[in-house]
């Protein structure tokens, strides 16, 4: 079965005794038998406990083989809505109540889920793994069967945040998703070969579509650590030789801070690594290219298009620093405000069509009018598409700082901060200004042991960038706040430092 159009189907692509997945803390190895015998008996428990398609069943996992057979059994049974386990009762209380979820599954003891889902009179069932892996509902009743799902199903409801704040709901079909994977496993060349080691999380598409379900569809591996840690990574990397990872960029500095200058033992068995869900300034691509001697494919993604838009190809197809590539699978344009597809070189915004977009926000038909033009959905993104049809990103369309009439995209001014040799992060934002309407300021996160001071950056920055991007407040900061899949919410940032 070569192109699955379900999740179900998706299991049943590889030679059953070949190995799934593993849990390398745990010495657990699972083959793809195994996995299907569990997720069918998952499914068939949440039928039992009266589970029927399109209802929604939320999950609470930190990473691990709960979290993957706990999603894939729910996206069968009805349709899964997993939550990060980082977030409080209240929290999960609201995505529980949003998603008028009718079921709730979580490890025994996770409290904070425990006491949301008793709030809102929704049974909560904890899942119990043995010593072999093998995951069940705690005092399931039995009886009952799973049926299958068809293309057109949802398999897996995300929220995704506004720009009022309040977050959407995304819809995201098996077709959707079968369609996001095959244009992975395509773009990218997975094989039954290749050993994928996922360190991003599993209640978010970037580690659940790319890292995961697109390396069982090709047949391959997937290592799931219990959390990502950069001292034991590239130990893992040797003894389970992965020959992938995709993370943000993030984690990926994180490893290269460890590396400094050497070459990691391990790294020689990787073939590429991805980095995706938030901008890679090309100075760290090309780092990282020296240092660990692999080819660096930055993607571009978002949950909307199940994941994956646009991505780098690899060696001996050109990867262009800065760029995101052209698009995978997916046709992409840029577009004007009154809906007009733009010539190749302007700035607009980003639209995408493919069988990977979602047809719709769930029960927000302002959201929709506003996100879709003419069969294209708009991104919000802004950036432009050069000769080769490779994609080149330069801000959100809300974040553009607007200053005297000049829109200033922050992305361009965070690059030229992040080149500075005493920057180890930063972000640029908009703040309110009397005369000009808005004025650029920036915060920034100092490398250890290197110090620099406001006026030094700020004439560093007057050298590279036009005197109207340059950011006239700097603000030297110990960490700036980012998401659970390293995005940095400028609004939030620019509203705790400047009150804007």
């Amino acid at each position: 079965m070569s192109s699955p159009d379900t999740l179900p189907e998706l299991l049943g692509v590889a030679p059953p005794e070949r190995t799934a997945i593993v849990l390398p803390e745990a010495g657990i190895h699972i083959t793809y038998q195994q996995l299907r015998d569990q997720v069918a008996a998952l499914a068939d428990g949440l039928a039992a406990l009266g589970i029927r398609r399109g209802d929604r069943v939320s999950t609470v996992f930190p990473n691990g083989l709960p979290a993957i057979v706990s999603f894939l059994a729910a996206s069968i049974a009805g349709t899964a809505a997993p939550l990060n386990p980082g977030y409080r009762e209240e929290e999960i209380g609201f995505y529980l109540e949003d998603t008028n979820a009718r079921l709730l599954l979580c490890p025994a003891g996770a409290e904070a889920a425990l006491k949301a889902a008793a709030a809102k009179g929704i049974p909560a069932y904890s899942l119990e793994m043995d010593s072999a892996g093998f995951v069940r509902i705690a005092g399931a009743p039995h009886g009952a069967s799973a049926s299958a799902p068809s293309s057109g199903d949802i398999a897996l409801v995300l929220h995704t945040s506004g720009s009022t704040g309040r977050p959407k709901r995304v819809p995201i079909s098996h077709g959707n998703i079968a369609a996001s994977m095959r244009n992975i496993v395509a773009h990218y060349g997975l094989t039954p070969a290749d050993v994928s080691l996922c360190v991003m999380p599993l209640f978010h598409v970037h580690g659940l579509v790319a890292s995961t379900l697109s390396t069982l569809l090709a047949g391959g591996t997937v290592v799931v650590p219990a959390k990502f840690s950069p001292l034991a990574f590239w130990r893992t990397v040797r003894e389970t030789g992965a020959t992938w990872y995709s993370a943000v960029p993030t984690i990926h500095n994180l490893l290269l801070s460890r590396a400094g200058d050497t070459r990691p033992a391990g790294a020689e068995g990787l073939r590429f690594i991805r980095s995706c869900s938030a901008s890679l300034p090309p100075e760290m691509m090309e780092k990282m290219e020296r240092v660990f001697g692999v080819p660096v494919l930055e993607a571009y993604g978002m949950t909307e298009a199940s994941h994956q838009m646009a991505s780098n190809p690899r060696p001996p197809a050109a990867r262009k620093p800065g760029s995101v590539g052209p698009g995978t699978g997916v046709q992409i344009g840029i577009m004007d405000e009154a809906g007009t597809l733009l010539p190749t070189g302007q700035r607009g915004e980003v639209v995408i069509q493919g069988p990977n977009v979602v047809a719709g926000y769930e029960n927000n038909p302002e959201a929709n009018r506003k996100s879709f033009t003419n069969g294209w959905f708009r991104t919000g993104d802004q950036g432009f598409l050069d000769a080769d049809r490779y994609l080149t990103l330069t801000g959100r369309l809300k974040e553009l700082i607007c200053r005297g009439g000049e829109k200033i995209g922050p992305r361009e001014i965070d690059e030229v901060l992040l080149s500075h040799p005493a920057v180890a992060d930063a972000v640029a934002f908009g703040v309110p200004h009397p005369a000009w309407g808005e004025e650029v300021a920036a915060a920034v996160v100092l490398k250890e042991g290197i110090d620099a001071g406001e006026g030094a950056i700020l004439a560093f920055c007057r050298e590279r960038l036009a005197e109207f991007k340059c950011p006239k407040k700097i603000y030297i900061e110990k960490a700036i706040p980012r998401t659970s899949t390293g995005k940095i919410q400028r609004g939030a940032v620019a509203k705790a430092l400047a009150g804007a």
